[in-house]
């Protein structure tokens, strides 16, 4: 599936009508759904408890902070990205106070095309952290499976006196018997046994 396939939401933060209206034509509602915009750090804030996003573009300064902490705070505990502009000036600070935490900053101001290809790398890292996040999942489920496991494997060596070998074989052969996971012999056993 190709990037312009997939549809990304946006927030967009500024107390700017005119940097509104450069960026709405840049995220059309065929790959951006839903936009939405808030004009300070508070509203944005009670916008994210709401709802998660995978954009956050943030026009520094606004009327309660600059962004930079919202920013920083966004990436850390969501799985978007943001976009940080802020003016010329402070650029190096911006880019020095978040670049650890996987905030993108553009100094303003910038050109429609520096927008629209910073909105493709925003997009092609949501799809590689997307990626990046199925693999921990399934590592993480794959390591549970295994702490289920050998901790059954444990209450049949106690149990039953098998050994360790023995009790692997069990699990994996009333698995295959059963056609059941693995993860629910050993539940079963566990069950059973304690």
């Amino acid at each position: 599936m190709s990037l312009q396939e997939k549809v990304y939401s946006v927030l967009v933060v500024s107390s700017s009508d005119k940097f509104l209206a450069s960026v709405s034509p840049l995220l059309p509602e065929a790959s951006f759904s839903p936009v939405d915009k808030a004009d300070s750090v508070s509203k944005a804030k009670r916008r994210l408890v709401d709802k998660s996003y995978d954009i956050l573009l943030i026009n520094s300064p606004l009327p309660d902070e600059d962004g930079c902490k919202l920013a920083i705070d966004f990436c850390g505990v969501s799985n978007g990205v943001a976009l940080l502009f802020v003016s010329r000036e402070l650029y190096h600070d911006f880019y020095a106070k978040t670049v650890d935490f996987g905030v993108m900053t553009v100094p303003t101001p910038t050109s429609v095309q520096v927008v629209a290809q910073s909105l493709d790398y925003l997009r092609a890292v949501i799809e590689r952290l997307k990626k990046f996040n199925r693999t921990v999942s399934t590592v993480q489920e794959k390591m549970k499976e295994i702490r289920i496991v050998n901790r059954a494997k444990w209450v049949l060596i106690e149990v039953l006196k098998m050994t360790e070998e023995d009790a692997h074989r069990y699990i994996e052969k009333q698995a295959m018997d059963r056609c059941i996971s693995k993860t629910a012999v050993a539940e079963n056993i566990i069950n059973t046994y304690k």
